[in-house]
């Protein structure tokens, strides 16, 4: 991209012209890069990704540039080039019936369930919320793995979905100091909404139950340390008035987000937990698999 479209670009002001095939063939290798480097990630992730003008081939900040680098992901898939599970969507979801073929399958499906405690000896009761599913779907597995739950709360999320939330702490807290991450759109609703989760959730929590509730993402230091794409607030909107410039939690690369996930709520672990807990998982498992196998041969 020479210096003039490059300053088009910067400005909104790209001329919006169809794509060669060459041109297309560097967006998909830009979009293969990124998720071989990080995966899974979102589709919007991807597209904020391959809105940087320093890319050889940058696609505009709009509805359509961001449709156009989801059609590439499709067709990329469909062609086998991308594997499916690159890509987090857990705006979808079905509902399973678990069925076994005796009591030994039962032990055996859920030695691969089977989760040591690794918060067992920590000194606070964690949990992770998010403003969507989109970001969800990109934090589940680094929650899967530190045994923390993740709460997405679709936007300004329901008056019963909190109740019970804090309900559920109420019961497993045991009155430990409870610590609640939370990641959001950094806009004039987004920046309300945790404050709206935060107030109901103290409403519902049991005398006595000390909350620290933290943004971790996404914050004005934020968006000038990562330089962070940025829209103009919407006109008339008068909630919010700090925030000047408004950035979707998609806008922060995935690895990122997950990095400062991770490094927040490990800081609450004891030392070594995780790979304690691994440890007593292994042995745990083998105990169950070896008891399978006696259900196996007391059934023949």
């Amino acid at each position: 991209m020479n210096a003039v479209a490059r300053h088009s670009y910067r400005a909104g002001t790209i001329k919006r012209e169809r794509r060669t095939v060459a041109r297309r063939d560097e967006l998909d290798e830009q979009i293969i890069a990124a998720l071989t480097e990080y995966h899974p990630q979102s589709v919007r992730h991807v597209f904020y990704l391959m809105t940087n003008p320093r890319l050889p081939e940058p696609v505009e900040k709009s509805d359509r540039g961001y449709r156009h680098v989801q059609d590439r992901c499709v067709k990329l898939r469909r062609a086998g080039v991308l594997r499916f599970d690159w890509f987090s969507d857990t705006s979808r979801r079905g509902y399973f019936v678990d069925t076994f073929d005796g009591a030994a399958d039962f032990v055996r499906q859920m030695a691969g369930h089977y989760r040591a405690n690794i918060w067992q000896d920590a000194d606070h009761y964690c949990e992770v919320w998010c403003e969507s599913r989109s970001i969800a779907g990109v934090l589940l597995n680094d929650c899967q793995d530190l045994g923390v739950s993740l709460y997405p709360a679709g936007g300004f999320s329901s008056l019963t979905f909190v109740y019970e939330a804090a309900q559920q702490i109420n019961y497993i807290a045991e009155g430990k100091p409870v610590v609640i991450f939370y990641i959001g759109d950094y806009d004039p609703a987004g920046v309300t909404i945790d404050r709206s989760i935060e107030a109901e959730m103290r409403a519902h929590l049991d005398d006595g139950i000390d909350l620290t509730f933290q943004r971790l993402g996404i914050t004005a230091e934020q968006i000038e340390e990562y330089d962070l794409p940025t829209k103009p607030r919407k006109a008339g909107d008068k909630r919010s008035l700090e925030v000047k410039s408004t950035v979707e939690a998609e806008a922060m690369p995935a690895h990122v987000l997950r990095e400062i996930l991770r490094d927040a709520v490990e800081a609450l672990l004891p030392d070594d937990a995780l790979m304690v807990a691994k440890a007593a998982e292994e042995s745990e498992r083998a105990g169950l698999l070896a008891l399978a196998g006696k259900l196996d041969r007391r059934r023949s």
